[in-house]
């Protein structure tokens, strides 16, 4: 009865901190946009039941930010190639989950202790925005430059160039890559993504270990 008890209690605060977390803004007040001419950028968050990716539009200035997703061999010229998806996450859990399906005991256990991160990259064609997996933000252009730069700084380079990790993609429009950072459930790829998207100018919870926390913090906190 003491252990229900004590496993119930630790329920209930992991609650209330994960309510908290949603529920109280970061950063606490909100900033206006570093955007000056009023251009706007379009960025989406793409969300399945424990994880979050940013997709970029496919187009030149983010080829031009990106230079190393064509010199990598990404498909990131063909004719329906229209966004391209970045991804942070255990290495584990990441490259040995292409589906639901395939998932094992070993990468979940790792992904609840600590473990070396990998980026996920893939080119995509059109994207349904009435999905409700599909979160649609608008960025000025500064601030989609620096979300693009907290991006481009989480892959870990060697020789002046990212590291693609060979053989180990879901399909031919994909590729992983070594990353910076470690791994852990409570500073995951959600906590990532959320980082990114503050330093584009938007706010998050304060703390967003779940997809549907981020999503319903960025409703609640940004206009």
């Amino acid at each position: 009865m003491h252990s229900l008890k004590r496993m119930l209690l630790g329920l209930l605060i992991i609650a209330a901190i994960a309510a908290a977390g949603t529920l109280i803004p970061r950063p606490l007040l909100p900033r206006p946009s570093l955007a000056a001419d009023g251009a706007a950028r379009q960025v989406l968050v793409l969300s399945n039941p424990i994880h979050t990716d940013l997709a970029f539009p496919l187009d030149d200035e983010t080829l031009a930010r990106f230079p190393f997703l064509e010199a990598s061999g990404l498909p990131v010229r063909h004719p329906l190639a229209r966004w391209v998806i970045f991804g942070w996450g255990g290495r584990s859990f990441y490259l040995e989950t292409p589906s639901w399906a395939e998932l094992k005991a070993l990468p979940v256990l790792r992904s609840l202790t600590v473990d070396q991160s990998v980026m996920h990259v893939e080119v995509l064609g059109e994207i349904d925005l009435n999905n409700p997996a599909v979160y649609s933000l608008s960025v000025g252009e500064d601030d989609f430059a620096h979300m693009a730069g907290t991006i481009a700084e989480s892959f870990r380079m060697a020789g002046g160039k990212p590291e693609v990790i060979f053989g180990r993609s879901y399909g031919r429009s994909d590729l992983f890559f070594e990353a910076n950072g470690r791994f852990n459930a409570l500073l995951g790829c959600n906590t990532w993504t959320a980082r990114v998207l503050r330093d584009g100018g938007l706010r998050t919870g304060f703390w967003n270990p779940l997809p549907a926390s981020l999503t319903l913090s960025l409703s609640l906190f940004n206009k």
